[in-house]
């Protein structure tokens, strides 16, 4: 998995709309292999994104679980600690 799409799932708060679109972006940069596409392309990739993104909201506000909610800033001390210990 790309490493920039972050878990959006089980915050509190949820994930916004922005959120969500970005990881889409993300995601479709990653499968199409564009970071920004060519003119022609520019539909059809902006299509993808806003499907994506459609589809993650759907999924995220149907999944469950009988978890507490993560804290955003306890996750980031958590990644912050990762990239410590990875790079130095």
């Amino acid at each position: 998995m790309c490493r920039n799409i972050k878990t959006l799932f089980n915050f509190d708060p949820p994930a916004s709309s922005e959120e969500i679109e970005s990881a889409a972006r993300q995601y479709v940069r990653k499968l199409s292999g564009y970071n920004k596409p060519s003119r022609v392309n520019e539909v059809v990739f902006e299509a993808a994104v806003t499907e994506i993104a459609r589809l993650s909201r759907d999924l995220l506000s149907n999944l469950q679980t009988g978890a507490e909610p993560r804290n955003r800033e306890t996750e980031l001390a958590k990644a912050r600690l990762r990239n410590a210990n990875r790079f130095g």
